[in-house]
């Protein structure tokens, strides 16, 4: 009689071998086409319901005569101002925009956590599927904004970290396709930022607000269909409930495991720093454009949150500029080795703190009493940040779940996005400097907390690069 699954060192094995021979889609296991298309979905949702909630705020729902309307605001409001101090309705839609995009990146870590140790990958992404799901079309309802936003949170946490911890476990731990497959990943997320602003985007500012959570819902229920389809392609699951299993499963970490994870807690105020030119694109971006840019276009007036679409289109191409030249610097006939992750996410930040030091040419002219700038600013803002943050994200998922400990790859994606949550609140609070910071001053801001970034980084890997590197390649280093 077998065991249940012979044992999960079994099931490990078999899930190397067929990482290495499965080169279906791109290259790459066909179960990252899989998660990816899933992940579009899941993306589109988010970032359709994103694109609209700071302007369905700061625009509708918080002015005076609609915000008594939302349940259990005041008392939101009330810890918000203790804070903070009194906010003006774009101030509070920035913060509560800034807490529910921050809060996003912290219940990961609670969902890697119930994953790893009771209900299992796929039990939980499904839950955290649904719970999305319900979120959109609660949004549907002004009253229900708060227990929606809630939803939405739960259900994120459940489904992100999970997820991504799945495309980890399509690879050997030594497979070198781990950074790429990210990236792919991470591509299909940027398809998706493409679509949902022009979908839901357009639905909210044109036909109604409702209209446009409703079409993130149903982009959900596409993503849950998704997943479900392509469940057998896969990595499997050692059986909850059976404790040789599970032991086996969660091995000891030993000091070197505890070292490298406490390292990889310890830089995440530096990763922190590295996003807020990014995630301000999301936030403080869109209302200052709304204020100054010229969004008239041949007679059209795009909408806000077309804005979103562009910043999507130009990440879709750096981020396949990106896989193009660093599989062309580390060609075998070159002679050039691709660098490791913390010198390619230094790098990433140098380049992207260009982006928000660009926006002080069109701010200083509005200083000096200039009409409105050009839609083409946020070209360039947007293309510049991309080609660094295309660098930075994705290599970062690589780096955490190369080196998580064996079992823990859930938690320590969760743990990784926790620097998205201290940094989504902090970008939520720099938002709020529009109204009180001029323009060229609060853009330069930006571009020195990611260049510091950048430095912190670069030091992280000059002290810390052994423990960090590969296993195989720590104990080279060590023998030489």
């Amino acid at each position: 009689m077998t065991t249940v699954t012979s044992s999960a060192s079994d099931m490990a094995a078999t899930s190397d071998l067929r990482a290495r021979h499965d080169r279906a889609f791109l290259g790459h296991p066909a179960g990252l086409g899989w998660l990816s298309f899933c992940e579009l979905w899941e993306r589109f949702s988010y970032y359709g319901m994103q694109a609209l909630l700071v302007l369905y705020l700061s625009n509708y729902l918080f002015m005076p005569e609609n915000i008594g309307n939302v349940a259990g605001m005041d008392a939101l409001r009330a810890a918000i101002e203790n804070v903070t101090g009194p906010r003006s309705p774009q101030q509070l839609a920035s913060a509560v925009f800034g807490l529910y995009v921050g809060l996003v990146y912290l219940t990961p870590i609670f969902g890697g956590l119930i994953a790893d140790r009771w209900l299992g990958r796929t039990k939980t992404v499904v839950l955290g599927a649904l719970l999305m799901a319900a979120g959109h079309f609660l949004m549907a309802f002004e009253m229900l904004l708060l227990p929606a936003l809630g939803c939405l949170l739960l259900g994120v946490g459940a489904f992100k970290g999970n997820i991504a911890a799945q495309v980890g476990d399509l690879y050997a731990p030594g497979d070198k396709r781990r950074a790429s497959a990210f990236q792919i990943f991470m591509l299909a997320v940027q398809i998706a930022v493409i679509a949902a602003p022009i979908v839901c985007g357009t639905l909210g500012e044109k036909v109604g607000w409702h209209w446009g959570f409703g079409s993130a819902g149903v982009g959900m229920l596409i993503g849950l269909f998704v997943y479900l389809a392509g469940r057998r392609w896969l990595p499997p699951e050692a059986p909850r409930g059976n404790a040789k299993a599970q032991a086996e499963e969660h091995p000891p970490i030993g000091r070197r495991g505890l070292l490298q994870v406490a390292l990889l807690v310890a830089i995440l105020p530096i990763l922190m720093l590295s996003i807020v030119g990014n995630q301000q694109y999301h936030n403080g971006f869109p209302l200052w454009s709304q204020q100054h840019m010229d969004m008239v276009v041949a007679g059209f007036t795009v909408p806000v949150t077309w804005l979103q679409a562009v910043d999507a289109l130009t990440s879709t191409g750096t981020m396949l500029a990106s896989l193009w030249f660093w599989r062309w610097w580390a060609t075998p006939s070159s002679g050039r080795r691709e660098p490791d992750e913390i010198t390619k996410m230094a790098l990433g930040c140098f380049v992207a703190a260009c982006a928000p030091a660009l926006l002080m040419i069109p701010a200083l002219a509005l200083q000096e009493g200039s009409g409105r700038i050009s839609i083409l600013w946020s070209f360039a803002y947007s293309t510049v940040n991309n080609i660094g943050f295309a660098n930075i994200m994705p290599v970062g998922l690589a780096l955490y779940s190369r080196v998580a400990p064996r079992g823990y790859q859930g938690v320590m994606l969760g743990i990784y996005y926790l620097h998205l949550f201290i940094g989504n609140i902090f970008v939520g609070w720099l938002a709020g400097l529009l109204e009180v910071m001029q323009g060229s001053n609060f853009w330069l801001l930006h571009a020195a907390l990611v260049a510091a970034a950048g430095v912190g980084l670069l030091m992280v890997k000059l002290a810390f690069g052994r423990l960090l590197a590969p296993d195989d390649e720590a104990v080279a280093a060590k023998a030489a």
